[in-house]
This record gives C-alpha cells, sequence and structure tokens, in this order.
C-alpha cells in the first residue's frame, strides 16, 4: 500500500531541515474483496434475505461495504449451467475470500481456484464430495457449514406421516447432482420399509424435468410428495407447490418458502441463520485464518413451518402437540 508522507520544509541559514507535521502520517486502509456466487435468480426475495443476514453480520464486526470491503456478487438465476462460469468471472476479480452456497455452486467455485479461501453457507454433504478432509480438520481451502451427519431427511418423513396417517406411497423429488440429496436418499431407502412406506424416486437435474417428474407421481399414484431442495427446484417452488395443491397432495419441504408457497409443511436448518454464521468464518480468514484450520460447522437452528390453510384444504387434522412443536404456523 502507498503510505503518503506530509513533509514541511523550514528554511535555516543555508539548510534546508524537514519536519514531520503533528498531523501524523496517514495510511489508506486496505479494502478487502468478497466474492459471492448466489445459486438463485436476483429477483428472489428469500435470497436477498440471505444475502442481508451475512452482509450485515460482517457489518457487526467491522467489515463495512465501501469502507473496508467490497462485494462482488453474481446471480445464476437458478440455472446450474451458469455457476462455472460466473465462479471464473468471480476468480478473475481476485477476491480475499469466495463464499457460495450448496453444491453444484461449491463445485463450480472448488473447479474454479484451489487457492483463493471459500466459504461454504450451507451445502448437503462436505465430505462425500472431497471438499473437505474431515469436519474437525478442513485440510485445504474450503469451510463452511454442512448438514452431513443430521438424520432430518427421516424426520421429515416422520413429520409427513403425523399429519398424514396413513400415508404409504411417497415420491421423491430430488436432484442427483447434488452431493447432500444423494446423502439423504442413503438415509430415506433403509428407514422407508420401517415407517410402511414406498418411496418412488423422482430425479431431476434441469428445470424442464420439474413437471415431467411431477406427472410421474400422479401417474404412480403417490399418495405425498417429499421434496429435497437445491437452488434449482427452490427456485421452482411456487410450481411445485401449486401441483401439490391442485393434486391434493400433502409435500413436505426441506426449507421455509416452500411452506410459505402452499406445501403442507417444511423441516430443516434455517437458511437466514447459516449465511448469518458463514460471515464468522469469513471474519476470521479476513483476519489471518487458514480455511484448513476452521472447523466444518453443523446446523444449530432448524425450523418447523406447518401450512395450516393447506392442511384445512385437504381435510388433514394436525395434531395439537405438533401445532405447539411448530415456529411457524401459517393459517
Amino acid at each position: 500500500m502507498r503510505r503518503r508522507h506530509f513533509i514541511s520544509s523550514v528554511l535555516c541559514g543555508s539548510a534546508v531541515v524537514a519536519w514531520p507535521l503533528p498531523a501524523r502520517t496517514q495510511q489508506a486502509v486496505r479494502m478487502r474483496r468478497i466474492g459471492v456466487l448466489l445459486p438463485y435468480p436476483q429477483s428472489n426475495l428469500d435470497a436477498q434475505r440471505y444475502l442481508e443476514a451475512f452482509t450485515q453480520a460482517l457489518d457487526q464486526v467491522g467489515w463495512s461495504a465501501g469502507k473496508t470491503i467490497v462485494y462482488e456478487i453474481r446471480y445464476s438465476d437458478g440455472k446450474p449451467e451458469r455457476l462455472p462460469a460466473l465462479a471464473a468471472e468471480l476468480v478473475e476479480a481476485k477476491p480475499d475470500v469466495l463464499v457460495t452456497y450448496a453444491a453444484q455452486a461449491v463445485d463450480a467455485v472448488r473447479e474454479a481456484t484451489s487457492i483463493i479461501p471459500i466459504v461454504m453457507a450451507g451445502v448437503g454433504n462436505a465430505l462425500g464430495p472431497g471438499y473437505v478432509a474431515s469436519l474437525a480438520r478442513p485440510g485445504g481451502n474450503i469451510t463452511g457449514l454442512t448438514l452431513v451427519g443430521t438424520d432430518q431427511a427421516v424426520i421429515r418423513l416422520q413429520l409427513l406421516q403425523q399429519i398424514a396417517p396413513g400415508l404409504m406411497r411417497v415420491a421423491v423429488l430430488w436432484n442427483p447432482n447434488a452431493s447432500g440429496h444423494r446423502f439423504q436418499m442413503k438415509d430415506l431407502e433403509p428407514a422407508a420399509p420401517g415407517l410402511g412406506v414406498v418411496l418412488q424416486s423422482l430425479p431431476v437435474q434441469r428445470t424442464d424435468e420439474i413437471d415431467v417428474a411431477l406427472r410421474a407421481a400422479i401417474q404412480a399414484n403417490a399418495q405425498g410428495v417429499f421434496i429435497m431442495e437445491d437452488p434449482m427446484i427452490e427456485s421452482h417452488r411456487l410450481r411445485i407447490a401449486e401441483f401439490t395443491l391442485q393434486q391434493r397432495l400433502p409435500a413436505i419441504g426441506e426449507f421455509r418458502p416452500m411452506a410459505v408457497a402452499g406445501a403442507l409443511m417444511s423441516y430443516g436448518p434455517t437458511q437466514v441463520d447459516l449465511w448469518r454464521r458463514a460471515a464468522s468464518y469469513v471474519d476470521k480468514i479476513l483476519k489471518g485464518a487458514k480455511p484448513a484450520d476452521l472447523p466444518v460447522e453443523q446446523p444449530i437452528k432448524y425450523e418447523l413451518v406447518i401450512n395450516l390453510k393447506t392442511a384445512k384444504a385437504f381435510g388433514l387434522t394436525v395434531p395439537a402437540d405438533l401445532l405447539v412443536f411448530a415456529d411457524e404456523v401459517i393459517q
């Protein structure tokens, strides 16, 4: 960084003597650059909530936008195929840290750089794809938050059964490209028979496959829908929720926006909290910590959201103890 020295010259006899001004030497503040890859449309209001939680958390520890930090933000519009080019573009901007969310976005930034620190604001499985060597000692340039080691997938299936007893055939909407979804399927498949449930796998890798998968659920006489969410699926939650409403299919999603859109319920980590906690990783890295030494953490806040309006439309009675347990009930 260039230093600016302010010097006053005083003529004394035939010599020129330089005295520093009492005002003291000034040093320009080094601006730090944070690259953020959001696998959502920019118009997605929930994505803006996540970003706001992240930037506010950094501001609270002294990293103020325009003063000490600059954000480079890219949106994929919920299209996974755009992620590699956007990740490469962010790396070209030479950020101090890269931040992203969900497996396919992590894959993209991981492919783009093995040097720049990467913080995962959330990913289903950090171990299986080899993002980190271990949760305690990541060992590379990637750290952050993961759902690995949780049993939330089985819990969601049990919750769906509590509201819709007698549910025997459940269609599972998931993305095989998402490592966390593959991880959840490994949990669900052995657990389903013990719960008296037959699972119908509905894999979708592109947005144009979503409607085809949902129609397949009807053709197979599915009685409910289990929705695994990634940014692609989540970006089309209105279509998905509307379909389940029209077909009177009780559906459970992973995150709050799916229940708000009209699904029967959702249960999973609080996304705003994940992004807020991601900011603490960025703060530590900017202050000199190495991603390799920052343990990967799991969610600590989960939320159950029940859409009572949808339950009533389906003629379902939500158990009173479940209503008490819910973090939010949509009337």
